[in-house]
């Protein structure tokens, strides 16, 4: 019973890291994305026209 429980313990732990280094990677590059489109809309603000 323990070794099962240790199993079950050992994948979620895995499973665990496996997903938060996603998200850190998939924030991180949603964050560059999101500041290289603001730095390139303030670049062309004065060619705006309203």
């Amino acid at each position: 019973m323990d070794e099962q429980v240790y199993k079950v313990m050992r994948g979620s732990g895995a499973w665990n890291i496996a997903l938060g280094v996603v998200s850190i990677v998939l924030g991180l590059g949603a964050g560059i994305m999101l500041i290289i489109c603001g730095a390139k809309l303030l670049l062309s603000k004065g060619k705006l026209l309203f």
